[in-house]
């Protein structure tokens, strides 16, 4: 495993993080128990995974906490979150430590080591920042939460918008941001930020649905062609990807996903969910291989560098 510092926080992260949402879950929506989700995530950490990314709302802080009573607590990196807003309610202060309160309970400890306002809206940042945040900055001083951290909503706030503005704030020491290979715009807007104030970064969304099935790659480069966003030769390619899978390159393109990510200047961890142990393996190889060759990445910068909120679904595809 190789590894990196999280931003002015200082913890010693794996590039590679286990993300315990998503649609996998940790495999518990297709059936696997909280005790196959925790020999899961131990399988992970003999891989030198140390980050783990979790929250109330994906069930599984629980299968979390089971790992956890089987390794040192110091040896890991634990993240959750807390809404701010849900279901047209705005929490209250009390409220998000309750909800931090129960995430302790589950997770087993009695800290946390990054607690992150999760999938906050621009409107919603005004409320994050001067209602919750002064609470966070108490549970802190508590040592309830060593870091705090906030989150964006990628299938909404495409360019940043959020996180732009909370990089002037100094109580968010580590951010959670959507990019991958047809969705560039943090480059640009976001990174030279991040990297300036020192702030870390969890990537999200590196591969997700979209670069697992090239049938879904295929169909959103249709869709941006018609749109004029894209050459149309695009559109109608059957694999417009394909360059990327060569004998210098990629093996695939779920592969190129993750090596284009890992290796953007700006990114600490890439996060990606799983629910298999082959899987898990497959995945942290790909992280571990070095950079797609320049040529490939500057093709994709070309041709993809001005889409925005392409693959950023917010559920899974159905297949037949």
């Amino acid at each position: 495993m190789q590894y990196t510092t999280l931003g002015r926080t200082g913890l010693k992260v794996s590039v590679a993080g286990l993300g315990c949402g998503g649609f996998s879950r940790l495999g518990l929506p297709s059936g696997k128990t909280e005790d196959e989700a925790a020999r899961l995530i131990l399988d992970a950490v003999d891989l030198g995974i140390n980050l783990l990314d979790t929250a109330p709302v994906y069930g599984t802080e629980a299968a979390v906490g089971k790992a956890l009573k089987s390794i040192p607590r110091p040896s890991v990196v634990v993240a959750t979150k807390a809404f701010v807003h849900r279901n047209d309610e705005w929490w209250t202060p009390e409220r998000v430590i309750a909800s931090l309160d129960n995430s302790l309970r589950l997770l087993g400890t009695d800290y946390v080591d990054v607690f992150q306002l999760h999938g906050i809206m621009p409107y919603e940042y005004d409320h994050a920042l001067n209602t919750i945040g002064p609470v966070l900055l108490e549970q802190k001083a508590k040592g309830k939460i060593r870091h705090i951290g906030i989150t964006e909503q990628p299938t909404e706030d495409f360019s940043h918008e959020m996180l732009v503005r909370a990089t002037q704030d100094g109580i968010w020491e580590v951010f959670m941001v959507a990019f991958h290979m047809m969705h560039h715009s943090a480059r640009r807007q976001l990174f030279p930020l991040t990297r300036d104030k020192r702030i870390g970064t969890l990537l999200m969304f590196a591969v997700r649905s979209i670069f697992a099935r090239p049938e879904r790659v295929v169909a959103a480069l249709r869709d941006a062609a018609a749109k004029g966003k894209i050459d149309a030769s695009l559109g109608e390619s059957a694999e417009p990807l394909g360059f990327l899978i060569h004998e210098s390159g990629a093996a695939n393109i779920t592969e190129a996903a993750y090596r284009f990510a890992r290796h953007e200047p700006g990114v600490d961890v890439v996060l990606f969910g799983t629910g298999d142990a082959g899987h898990l393996r497959t995945n942290v190889a790909s992280l571990l291989k070095p950079p797609l060759p320049d040529a490939d990445r500057e093709r994709l910068a070309t041709l993809f560098g001005q889409l925005t909120g392409v693959g950023m679904d917010s559920a899974p595809m159905q297949t037949k």
